[in-house]
């Protein structure tokens, strides 16, 4: 659960950089990403805010993106929990042989690749999220790496506007 939820751009933009580093921080795991987006504040609005993270991430080297993989649980890892619902993590699904399913596909595409498997999975179910990484399976691994960049962005992006909330964001702020 994000610390610095719905505090609005204008706060944000205002936010003391070592605050503002953290909160950017909590939404994409990657130090140099949330310290670089942060020295480029202001901004005008979301959709700028967007568009540099995004610029920012697939600027960033193999190294850092693996360092940003190495803070996403497993797929099911934290089934159901409320906390990270819109995770990959809280991926749940009542049937077991569904989740050992999932647990093993998550198995092989670690031995596979060298890395974990990412999705964003806002609105995906157990079905869906075992299909994809079984599709992602097929790729090679430059494009793989691809996929994970674009995922990874998603994934940001949801958590940035969860980070920001409504224009101006909410009053506790």
């Amino acid at each position: 659960m994000l610390l610095h939820q719905g505090i609005g751009l204008e706060a944000f933009n205002a936010l003391p950089t070592r605050r503002a580093v953290h909160a950017v921080f909590e939404c994409c795991y990657s130090v140099p990403l949330a310290a670089d987006l942060c020295r480029s504040r202001p901004f005008a609005n979301h959709e700028d805010l967007f568009r540099c993270a995004d610029a920012l991430l697939f600027g960033l080297s193999e190294e850092s993106i693996d360092s940003i993989l190495q803070a996403y649980p497993d797929v099911g890892r934290r089934p159901g929990s409320e906390k990270s619902q819109a995770e990959q993590c809280a991926i749940a699904d009542k049937r077991p042989e569904i989740m050992a399913e999932l647990a093993s596909a998550s198995k092989e595409y670690l031995d596979r690749f060298g890395f974990g498997f990412v999705m964003y999975i806002n609105g995906y179910c157990a079905d869906d999220v075992l299909a994809t990484m079984r599709d992602r399976m097929h790729n090679e691994f430059e494009t793989e790496r691809k996929v994970v960049r674009n995922e990874l962005a998603r994934i940001n992006r949801t958590r940035l506007e969860r980070m920001l909330g409504p224009e101006g964001g909410y009053d506790n702020w």
